[in-house]
């Protein structure tokens, strides 16, 4: 069975294109990830594809979309807001009810200069990585909708 995970942010254009692309690359086939803003930006940004590229991460179909795209997608089983103001918007009703979590990681898209981003960007990276390996080694396919959420919102805390 794939699990199915929706990464959100407001603008879709640097962590939650991240989150989304390590989902699928570390999921292996198992989740099948996507990624969406409440208002999205309209452009993946450049450090982020190149952040992605630096460490192997297939980035191919990246792009910054709405969330409305996904109103009619595949029942999610999971969703993560990762950034804080996705977390404190009102999201729609997916159907399902998937299990959500919050995972927020600082916003490195407007860190200046160039080089400070790109740095900001590593941590972002590596957060999220630290944070996707650990929700993939939980025995996901066996786990209630309960013990996922506490799952997920531990390894917040811990990572």
């Amino acid at each position: 069975m794939t699990l199915h995970i929706l990464v959100l942010c407001t603008g879709n254009s640097a962590r939650s294109i991240l989150g989304e692309m390590l989902f699928n690359q570390l999921g292996a086939g198992r989740v099948q990830a996507y990624s969406a803003g409440s208002k999205p930006a309209g452009q993946v940004n450049p450090v982020a594809l190149e952040t992605l590229e630096k460490h192997g991460v297939p980035s191919a179909g990246a792009r910054s979309k709405s969330w409305d795209e996904f109103a009619a997608a595949p029942r999610f089983d999971f969703i993560f807001t990762v950034c804080g103001n996705a977390a404190k918007e009102t999201c729609p009703v997916w159907p399902g009810h998937p299990a959500t979590a919050h995972w927020g990681i600082d916003d490195p898209a407007h860190v200046e200069p160039l080089g400070a981003r790109r740095a900001a960007f590593e941590t972002a990276y590596q957060e999220l990585k630290r944070r996707v390996e650990a929700f993939l080694a939980l025995p996901l396919e066996t786990m209630s909708r309960e013990e996922a959420i506490a799952a997920a919102r531990r390894i917040h805390e811990e990572n």
